[in-house]
């Protein structure tokens, strides 16, 4: 059983851990943060902290039964009721069902305590397992993109419109 948790000040450690182990697994099918993400990590867990305070993104860890941190979930770029989903699940914690029960959640989240009305998201076209899960959530598919060079594909969730 997982659960979805508000980022904090106290996740740094287990997040900054979890980017370092899952680094090359999540470059095989996004576009990698660079080392300079790792080298700045605890000023940029500050800034999230501080952009969440503000109300323009809101950030989230999937934690496991015993506390331990499985991937994140993440709604950025808020603004008149809409926001961009955004969302990476650690390498040991796939095939699990994992990704598609956090989006589901997050989903939730975003239109009841968030208030938002529409979601979009991207991802590579190389990455099919984030594909099914946006498709699981009643993500459609709205158009090509690129993601750091790599050809993607847009989607979007109008949250009035319940999951298939």
């Amino acid at each position: 059983m997982t659960k979805l948790e508000r980022l904090r000040a106290d996740h740094a450690p287990a997040l900054l851990a979890f980017e370092r182990e899952n680094r090359e697994f999540f470059a095989r099918s996004i576009p990698d943060r660079g080392d300079a993400y790792f080298s700045e990590f605890a000023a940029r867990h500050r800034a999230l902290l501080a952009e969440q305070d503000a109300g323009a993104c809101h950030f989230h860890v999937v934690v496991d039964e015993r506390g331990d941190l499985l991937g994140r979930v993440n709604l950025v770029d808020v603004q008149d009721g809409n926001a961009e989903l955004g969302y990476r699940i650690g390498e040991h914690a796939t095939r699990r069902g994992v990704a598609t029960a956090a989006v589901a959640e997050v989903c939730g989240l975003a239109a009841a305590a968030y208030g938002l009305t529409s979601l979009v998201a991207r991802t590579t076209t190389d990455n099919p397992a984030s594909q099914r899960v946006l498709a699981r959530n009643g993500f459609t598919v709205v158009g090509d993109t690129t993601l750091s060079g790599r050809p993607g594909i847009r989607y979007h969730r109008r949250l009035s419109e319940p999951a298939p």
